[in-house]
């Protein structure tokens, strides 16, 4: 039977104006750390005003961007843990 340790839910806002797109992601961790990225969309002149599809985009940068960040946080750990230097991890 699988138990469930600890949840993490993600935070997201977002700033748009006629041509752009800003996206913040927040995760906190159970140990209070909090981990925060960016992610940015921009509309072409030619295309049409779909503001959901630019949350789209600027929101999956932003997760990138913190899915990166968690690995590298992570893999600090591991390196400090251990007291060696680690493979890398990759996604």
């Amino acid at each position: 039977m699988m138990h469930t340790a600890v949840g993490w839910h993600v935070e997201m806002e977002f700033q748009e104006d006629d041509d752009q797109t800003r996206a913040v992601a927040m995760v906190r961790l159970p140990d209070g750390t909090e981990v925060r990225a960016h992610g940015q969309a921009s509309r072409h002149r030619t295309d049409s005003n779909q503001p959901r599809v630019g949350e789209e985009i600027a929101g999956a940068r932003a997760l990138n961007d913190l899915a990166m960040q968690m690995l590298a946080k992570a893999h600090g750990e591991i390196d400090s843990a251990s007291g060696r230097t680690s493979h890398p991890i990759h996604v």
